[in-house]
C-alpha cells in the first residue's frame, strides 16, 4: 500500500508528467537532429570528401560469397562500419552543442527574471518578497545602530 501511495504523490507532483514531456520532446529533438546530420550536414561533407557517402563506408574483414553460385552455401560480408560511427559522433556534438545553447538562454532569461532591479522584466513574487525582505531587514539594522549610538 505505502508503495501505491508514493506512486499517487509522484503523479500529482507533475514529476511525472514533466518527464512524459521530456521524453515526447527528446523523441522529436532526435528525429529533427537526425534529419539535420542526414539531409542538411552530411550532403556537404561528402562533396568536401569527393562524394564518399559516411553512411556506407566500412572495413570489410570478410567479403561475402553469393548463395547463386552452385556448390558454395552463402556467406555474409563481415564489415566494420565506421561510417555509421562517424554519422553518430556528428549527430552527438550537433545534439550536445544544441542542448547547450538553449541551456544557455534559459540560463541567462532565468537569472533576467529573478534580478529584483531589473524592470525590464516582472520579477517572480516570491523572489520580490525575498528583495522586501531584506531591505526591511537592512533598515532596521540601521535604526538599531543609529539607535545604540
Amino acid at each position: 500500500m505505502g508503495m501505491l501511495k508514493e506512486f499517487k504523490e509522484f503523479a500529482i507532483k507533475g514529476n511525472m508528467i514533466d518527464m512524459a514531456v521530456g521524453i515526447i520532446i527528446g523523441a522529436s529533438f532526435n528525429k529533427v537532429v537526425d534529419v539535420l546530420v542526414k539531409q542538411v550536414v552530411m550532403p556537404p561533407l561528402s562533396i568536401l570528401t569527393d562524394g564518399i557517402n559516411f553512411s556506407e563506408r566500412r572495413i570489410v574483414l570478410r567479403d561475402g560469397v553469393d548463395s547463386t553460385v552452385e556448390g558454395v552455401d552463402g556467406i555474409k560480408e563481415v564489415a566494420i562500419g565506421y561510417g555509421a560511427f562517424i554519422e553518430a559522433m556528428i549527430d552527438f556534438v550537433i545534439v550536445g552543442f544544441t542542448i547547450f545553447i538553449v541551456v544557455k538562454l534559459m540560463n541567462r532569461f532565468r537569472r533576467k527574471s529573478q534580478d529584483p532591479k531589473d524592470k525590464t522584466v516582472e520579477t517572480p513574487k516570491d523572489i520580490q518578497l525575498l528583495s522586501d525582505l531584506t531591505e526591511l531587514m537592512q533598515q532596521q539594522n540601521e535604526l538599531l545602530k543609529n539607535k545604540q549610538a
